[in-house]
Parts: structure tokens; sequence; C-alpha cells
């Protein structure tokens, strides 16, 4: 990383042109005493992210700079398109300034005029192109066509002739742009365009996910052992003794977290959070950890998981089974009855978990109902979890913590896999001890390294810029919500006071939905910046190695200080280039799963509705806009009323208050309506209702 900044700050500072590379290499090597092959090889880096650009012949510069920008193109079904760029309004691209650029390119773009509110530019290179597309094949006189699933995309590209596909399959296709316009060749045939389960595959090749590893990868899991070695257990400290158990939803595969509870002489808790020594297994620049950091997160669908790790581990050695031994890192925290950590240990250690727990048997011995019988041996434990968690949260609540508790999705399957009706989740006790157990464990890790100045991941969040806040306000007072006058610094109470305003209302959802969009984006930072959501001034992922890559950097760099007491200043830097592009990488991954999972949430739901169109239902007014009312069913599945299907009136739209109002007819969030099922499109993954 220091290279890329000495590499950077010279173009920046030296306006001269070179005859060739290896000159300008040469120069920078002498000025900065670093080795040729080093330079190369970091230049060769940015100029592959856009960093570094030739304006001319022999001319490098350094994005930004000299009117250029890098940014995402997005596409539009017109022809033309938009960049966008960081710290700027996008960039607006004609058609014919688009260099044929796909929707997703990552492209390098010369502002031609920028008034502040609009910018034109002109695509000067794709540094990053899309390398496949999916779509379905269609026929175009004797030739075949992918026309893309992606509507951003304004043209059909046409097929290089091949085997194991025809029209109406449904196919990824890898891109060439070695001429004009792009061709592409098919690469993976996903099924029939009607068919649901290529539509969810097809999804998924968009966001670029795939279920397979690659070979290396998978060599390299055959000679990790499938149990824990005696010499692995040296050093350790052992838990194999402690009642320590996993507590999960039915369907978990994989268990990265265990617990353990008791008191000690002084009345204090002492908690044990025990988690899977990832780790001790993927082993950093290794073929499963390069796999590890470009996947950067496992990735969840109703039917399916894609995992961050082979199932060999994730499943298996990495995973805190019932019954066998497993290598964890253990934060172990004496907690008094204010809910403080009086005193904490992070150590390496060696668990033998006694009960493979679920939610549902756990809440049920909370409750005092019949429950199995490995829940009924640990009631005590739990009820004692139980006095914990409610402390946590009282202080939690005390420094700000927000609770939105807007409900997800659950779907149910048949025997066969296949999604047959969804609901909304539950969330109970069992839920939350866990929950509460897992925020003080990061807590205590995060703050422990940030007292030890050592360079770290942390889990950051924002607080919201004003404006966004104000735009709430004016929701709010719409609404005819009376809000409290907003703060010059926004805190997460004040935050907690308007939540208080529609508590139990009928449009909370609604609101809470609106207050928490005005809030940042949770992000992966080597800076601490405190965590708004939950009022915290330390936090970091610590919890989920095995599905989490933020967790398994902060995990190395846990036992490299667990097993070298003092880091020299050159190691610190690594660690610290290692927490950044880490840090980068998992925030662009987590978007990208985010993204893809709501996606494969809404194909889902559009053909589970399918069947029922026809029938009514009871919902809620979710929103409304100036097209029509979306209205929100109990099991989360969310459709609109156009506003053609509203009954004949003359209505205006009141953007504050989110309703239509006509001189007969009123409809506004949170009121309830009966709608019947009109639509539902497994491509469009919409839904359509009229009212009842």
């Amino acid at each position: 990383m220091q290279i890329r900044k000495k590499i950077l700050e010279f173009l920046d500072k030296e306006g001269l042109a070179y005859s060739g590379l290896n000159n300008l290499f040469s120069f920078i090597s002498k000025t900065y005493n670093i080795e040729l092959s080093q330079i190369k090889k970091e230049f060769s880096k940015l100029e592959k992210e856009g960093l570094v650009f030739e304006i001319r012949k022999g001319k490098y510069i350094t994005i930004p700079s000299h009117g250029y920008e890098k940014g995402k193109f997005i596409g539009n079904a017109k022809g033309f398109g938009f960049v966008q760029v960081q710290n700027m309004n996008d960039i607006f691209i004609p058609a014919n300034m688009t260099m044929n650029a796909l929707d997703g390119d990552e492209v390098i773009v010369k502002v031609l005029s920028n008034d502040g509110e609009d910018a034109d530019g002109k695509i000067e290179k794709i540094y990053k192109p899309v390398d496949n597309v999916v779509g379905v094949v269609v026929k175009v006189g004797k030739s075949l066509f992918l026309e893309p699933d992606n509507n951003h995309i304004p043209f059909k590209i046409k097929l290089l002739s091949g085997q194991g596909f025809w029209v109406d399959d449904r196919v990824v296709a890898k891109v060439l742009r070695d001429g004009k316009n792009p061709r592409a060749k098919v690469i993976e045939n996903l099924g029939k365009i009607s068919d649901v389960k290529s539509c969810e595959l097809g999804i998924i090749r968009q966001f670029n996910l795939y279920e397979t590893f690659p070979e290396n990868v998978n060599e390299e899991c055959k000679k990790i052992s499938d149990h824990v070695l005696q010499s692995q257990k040296k050093g350790r400290k052992d838990f194999t003794k402690d009642i320590v158990f996993t507590i999960d939803g039915e369907d978990a595969k994989d268990f990265d977290d265990a617990v353990s509870i008791k008191k000690n002489e002084k009345g204090n808790y002492v908690l044990s959070v025990h988690i899977a020594d990832v780790g001790q297994y993927v082993k950093y620049d290794s073929a499963l950890d390069q796999e590890a950091y470009n996947r950067g997160t496992s990735v969840y669908f109703p039917t399916s998981v894609l995992p961050m790790l082979p199932v060999k581990l994730s499943n298996g050695i990495c995973s805190l089974n019932e019954g066998v031994e497993r290598l964890t890192l253990s934060c172990i925290m004496e907690v008094d009855k204010n809910g403080t950590v009086v005193s904490h240990q992070i150590c390496e250690g060696v668990i033998k978990s006694c009960a493979r727990l679920t939610y549902t048997e756990v809440y049920a011995a909370l409750q005092g109902k019949i429950t199995t019988a490995k829940a009924s041996k640990l009631r005590k434990h739990f009820l004692m979890m139980l006095e914990l968690s409610k402390i946590l949260q009282e202080k939690r609540k005390n420094e700000g913590s927000l609770d939105f508790e807007i409900p997800e999705v659950e779907f149910v399957f048949d025997q066969n896999g296949m999604a047959v009706d969804l609901k909304s989740r539950e969330r109970n006790d069992a839920h939350r001890l866990i929950e509460d157990f897992m925020v003080l464990a990061n807590e205590t890790v995060a703050k422990d390294f940030f007292d030890k100045q050592i360079p770290f991941v942390y889990r950051v969040h924002e607080n919201p810029k004003k404006e966004k806040v104000l735009s709430v306000v004016d929701f709010f007072k719409g609404l005819g919500v009376k809000v409290p006058q907003v703060p010059e610094q926004i805190s997460p109470k004040f935050y907690q006071k308007l939540l208080a305003l529609v508590e139990n209302e009928t449009y909370q959802k609604t609101a809470n939905t609106i207050i928490l969009r005005s809030m940042q984006k949770a992000k992966y930072s080597n800076e601490c910046l405190g965590h708004f959501g939950l009022g915290l001034k330390f936090y970091c992922h610590f919890t989920s190695p095995i599905r989490r890559y933020p967790d398994l950097t902060i995990h190395r760099i846990i036992k490299e200080t667990l097993h070298k007491k003092n880091l020299t200043k050159s190691r610190l830097e690594e660690l610290d280039d290692f927490a950044i592009s880490a840090s980068e990488q998992s925030s662009l991954t987590e978007r990208n799963a985010e993204k893809c999972e709501r996606e494969v949430d809404d194909l889902w739901k559009a053909y589970l509705m399918k069947d029922k169109i026809g029938q009514e239902f009871e919902g809620v007014i979710s929103s409304v806009t100036n097209f029509g009312i979306f209205i929100e069913l109990e099991n989360t599945v969310e459709g609109l009323v156009k506003l053609e299907d509203l009954p004949q009136d003359q209505y205006l739209f009141f953007e504050r208050q989110l309703k239509l109002k006509g001189q007969t007819h009123s409809f506004s969030i949170g009121q309830k309506l009966k709608v019947k099922l009109a639509n539902a499109n497994i491509y469009t993954r919409k839904i359509d209702f009229v009212l009842a």
C-alpha cells in the first residue's frame, strides 16, 4: 500500500510525459529507491482499479484529476446512461458516447460540462468490464441472440454458434468485446425461461455469485483434517469440561458461535462466547483465503446458501458441532449486575458442545413449556442467560440503541425443498439473548484492540446527515405528529424519540422504514467511527468468521497479537493495509449479497402468489406515490394498486403526508384495506393488487 501511495503521489506531482512505461518505472524506482518489479506489479493493479489512466501516449494521470472521473455505468433502455461517481452527482452519458458500455461496467469518464447540478460526459475507457450477462436465447432471422434479463442493457447481443442451448433457454454468456459491437459465448444453460429455479439462478449469476469452488480451493480443502489434532490443542485454554452449547435456527448447518454462562463468587455473570477458529484452517493468501476474500460473505436464499467457505469447512471442522472437539477464539467476560464488562479475556480455546439447540426449543424452555430433553436439562442456564440479556437490553436502551422491529420474510418448504408458503419471521427472547451476547462480545473485542492501538476492522455506522433527519421530521409533521426540536448534534437518543412517537400506530412499520432509510449505511472500516444504530463507541464483527470475511480478518490479527506480544512498526503498517483492503472488499461484497438476496426473495414471493390470483387479502398501505398505492400483507408481500385502478376521482398527491386525496376518496399510509390479487409476475418480480 505504501508503494501505491508513492506511485500516485509521484504521478500527481510530476506533469511529465514518458516515451515508455519502463522509463516511467525507472524514474519512480530511482526517486523512491523501490525495486522495479514491485513498481510494475503495483502500477498494473492501479490501472486495473481505474486509479491510473493513460491520458495520451506516454502521459499518465491519477483518477480523479484533469477532469476525469471513475465510476460505474448505469445503462438505460433508451441507449443513454449515467456514470455513478463518488462525491458528485451522476454524470449523463449520451447514447453516442457510451463506447457500448454495458450496465455495471466500471469506466473512466471525461467530464465535458458540470454546473454543480448536472454533469455530462464521455466514456474514455472501460477498465473493469462486466464479464458475463444473463438472458434468454431468442431467434432473429437466422441468428441466435441473447436478450438480457437486465433491462438496463438496451440491445440484444449476438451469440456465437455452439451446442447445448436453444430458443427460450435462460443462459449465462461471456461477453466478448473484440470488435465494434459486443458478442457473447454461452457458458452455462440455466434452464427454460418459465422455470422458477432458472429465474433464481439467473438473478444469482447476474450478481456474479456461484455455488461451486475452484479446483485449487477444493484440493486445499482435502488436505485439512476433519478432526482436531492433538498438536493443534497445545497452548490453548481447555473449555471441554464446561457446559457449552449452540443455539441456532432449525435449518442452520454451520455453527460458528457457542455460549456458556455461570455466576462467580461476587455474584457477577461469567459469559463465555466461543467462536470457531477459522483462521487456524484458512491461512492468509492461500487459495482458500483468496476465494473467501473474493466472496466476502455467505449469501442466503429461500432454497439454498452460497457459502463463503466450502462445505467441508463451513459444516465440518470449522462448525461447532455437538459432541466433538473444536478449536475456538473465545471471549470470556465478567459482567456485573448493571451490564458492564468489568474484566475480560480473549484467548484461543478448545470446546466440546454438549448440545445443538434451536431457538424454538430454548424459547419453549424459557416459557416453561414442554420441550426437548436437551433443552429441559439446560433450562437453568437459559434463565440465567435471559436475566443477563434483559440487563444488557436495558443498558443499551439507555445508551441509545435503536430497535426497529421490521419483520423479515420466512419461507416454508415442502419435502422436495421447494418453497410452498411464506410468513413473517418470528423473533423472540431466544433470538434476542443470542443477539445481545454477540453484540457484547463484538463490542468488547473492538474496544480491546482500539485500546491496544493495533490495526483492526471495525463495523461502523456513522451519524445520519442533517438533511436526511429534516426530511423525516417533515414526513412526521405531514402526518400531524408533533416532533421535538432537531438538535445540532444528531444522537441515537433523538432517533429513539422518533421511534417512540409512532409506536403502536397503524403506520408504525412504514414510519420505521422511513426513519431507517434516513440513516447512513453500515460498513467496514479500519477507523473506529462508532455504531450509531447500536449507540456504541466501539464495535466490530467478531462472531461469524465462517460466513463473513471481516470477522476472519480480525481473527488473524487477534491470533497474531496473542502469539507475538510486540509487533514491529513495519508489521503494524502491513496489518493496517490488510485492514483497509479487507474493509473495502467486505463492504462491496456485503452490498452485492444484500441486493441479490432481496431480488431472489421478491422472485419467490411472486412465485408463491401467482397461484392466488383472484384471492382477497387484508393489507396495510405501506407507501403512497403519484402513480398508486403500495399494499403490504401480513406475510411481508408488497404490491401496487395502480392509480387507474383506484376509484374514479380527481386525486392530488401530498408527498409530505404520503397521501392521495380526491374529492370523495382518500388513501394514506397505515390505512387498512382489503385487496384482490390481480397479477404476480416472476420475470419482473412485481405484484399488482386491485381494491376488493
